[in-house]
């Protein structure tokens, strides 16, 4: 028998959890946004009545003020939604321990060994076809529904579920009945469900992606599905394998067990500014900032060394631009700052209009490159050293203790210590490393 995966979505899950804290939002629009004086005015979630009215995430108060001149603007209330996901998740565990986060909102469930602890299925569980047995689609409807209504039913939020064999489909079942409904994605009914829909509607497939491929004239999950390998592969190498499992169902990653740590496969940090950068010197002095918290954070997390640094910029215009480079292996924050400027020279041009920036480092070498890398080179070692000892004096005596040359320039930024006052965003949720702030 087929494995049973079910990709659970918590609808407009900030405007929802806004109204349990405020009954009286329900009924009105409601947006949650990002300050205004911090320059962070934009839409994170919207209600359902806001969404009819055109309102986006990633729309502006003002812009969404325009198309819905009655909507009710709240600020976000991230503890509350931390508390909120994990009543949620505690509602999951009852039905299997294997649990995977997919953001703070959504949850991958595999309930394939613990079919038992579901109440009686009224109607026929399986059907023979040809013979192979599949579970049918009424029961699967029933699990992804008892799921969905334990959480309406005791918490008063509601609940999108898919129901396929895989994580894929079943994340793409999640987005097909929304709010409040559940969609089978079966062996028996996967192409006439899936393969219509747009390609870029299959996870893993972002705008780029999704343009190339229709450029190969790939404009649904199921021409893609029925593409030539050696075509995909050759325009986009060992991705294209994947794009080509994932559109044709053959997906086999597995849901990770509730208790099972995520691997980190990233670091970093951004900062929304309270006005425009400008000035190439304080691009850089901001870079240093953000880069100081990025490799303590990296120096603590026991992930070793990084490869790659990846710098994020957005525009007064809000429009975005990012780009990374392989370094030498580092959690030097000198370093780190150094490669992001250089990015970001090389990369944009003035007059500078900067609001935001973001500082990112990936590529982890858990500790392997550390002997070789001292060996090579005494002076990096020295550093190291110095910045782990300054880490420890910040611990004792307060961030601003201790400030850099280039941060101390500027008042302002001597205490902003954005570690500490990192908050969780949407989609970048991580259950067990989050600390209110």
């Amino acid at each position: 028998m087929e494995n049973i995966v079910i990709h659970s979505d918590l609808n407009n899950f900030y405007a929802s959890v806004e109204r349990k804290l405020h009954p009286e939002l329900r009924g009105v629009p409601v947006a949650v946004c990002g300050s205004k004086e911090e320059r962070k005015g934009i839409v994170l979630a919207k209600s359902e009545e806001a969404k009819k009215f055109g309102v986006k995430t990633g729309d502006t108060i003002f812009s969404a003020q325009k198309k819905c001149p009655g909507i009710k603007i709240v600020p976000p209330h991230f503890d509350q939604y931390v508390r909120y996901s994990r009543l949620v998740k505690a509602i999951y565990c009852r039905y299997t321990d294997f649990i995977e986060s997919y953001g703070i909102d959504e949850c991958w469930l595999d309930v394939t060994k613990s079919l038992n602890i579901f109440p009686a299925y009224a109607g026929e569980r399986i059907i023979t076809v040809d013979g192979t047995s599949y579970y049918t689609d009424g029961f699967l409807r029933f699990l992804g529904d008892t799921v969905r209504n334990a959480v309406k039913d005791e918490l008063g939020l509601t609940v999108s579920c898919g129901v396929s064999f895989n994580k894929v489909y079943a994340k793409l079942g999640s987005d097909l009945k929304k709010p409040d409904g559940t969609s089978v994605i079966s062996k028996l009914n996967y192409k006439s469900v899936v393969y219509g829909l747009p390609v870029g509607d299959l996870l893993y497939v972002g705008s780029a992606t999704c343009r190339k491929l229709a450029a190969m004239g790939l404009t649904t999950i199921g021409r893609l599905a029925a593409a030539d390998d050696n075509a995909v592969i050759s325009a986009f190498g060992k991705v294209g394998e994947t794009l080509l499992k994932n559109a044709r169902g053959e997906d086999d990653s597995p849901v990770k067990r509730v208790d099972e740590k995520r691997e980190v496969k990233s670091i970093g940090n951004s900062q929304t500014f309270p006005r425009d950068l400008e000035k190439p010197e304080q691009i850089k002095r901001m870079l240093y900032v953000l880069s100081e918290s990025v490799a303590t954070r990296l120096r603590a997390s026991g992930c070793g060394l990084a490869d790659t640094v990846r710098l994020w910029v957005r525009y007064s215009d809000l429009s975005d631009f990012s780009a990374q480079k392989k370094v030498r292996h580092t959690a030097l924050c000198s370093e780190i700052a150094e490669h992001a400027f250089d990015l970001f020279e090389k990369n944009v041009t003035p007059p500078y209009k900067v609001r935001a920036l973001g500082v990112t480092v990936a590529g982890f070498d858990n500790g392997a490159s550390q002997l070789t890398l001292d060996e090579a080179s005494g002076k990096y070692s020295k550093l190291d050293k110095l910045e782990r000892t300054v880490d420890e004096i910040r611990k004792k005596h307060g961030y601003s203790s201790l400030q850099r040359g280039i941060v101390a320039e500027d008042p302002e930024q001597s205490s902003n210590d954005i570690r500490s006052t990192h908050v969780i965003k949407p989609g970048k949720f991580d259950d067990d490393d989050y600390k209110p702030t």
